[in-house]
């Protein structure tokens, strides 16, 4: 696929800032996991409110976990959704080319 001037202007964005490259890539990933949990819900034919039911939440909960406005989502909680979903999850770890934080960079979890 041919980039587009504007694709070509975003790349030079992300480029020029790694900033701004590291924040949109967090947010993809966000995105990416947030889009897997509607996925499998639809595919097993759940509504929001029933897996809210098997989560033992409310469905306006699920409504803004599927749509990545909970914060600090846990483990625990992705773990509880994968089983109510009948699927398992997996957390990696991988590096990225040319990616290394300095220490300065890197921010406190918890």
């Amino acid at each position: 696929m041919k980039k587009t001037a504007l694709m070509r202007w975003i790349d030079d964005q992300l480029s020029a800032d790694p900033k701004l490259a590291q924040a949109v890539d967090d947010l993809l990933a966000e995105m990416n996991l947030e889009q897997q949990i509607v996925a499998l819900r639809e595919k097993r034919g759940l509504t929001q409110r029933q897996l809210a039911r098997l989560l033992g939440t409310s469905q306006p909960y699920v409504a803004k976990l599927e749509s990545g406005r909970v914060k600090n989502l846990g483990v625990k909680t992705l773990v509880k959704c994968a089983r109510a979903l009948g699927a398992s999850l997996s957390i990696r770890i991988e590096p990225v080319k040319g990616r290394i934080a300095s220490p300065g960079r890197l921010r406190k979890v918890g």
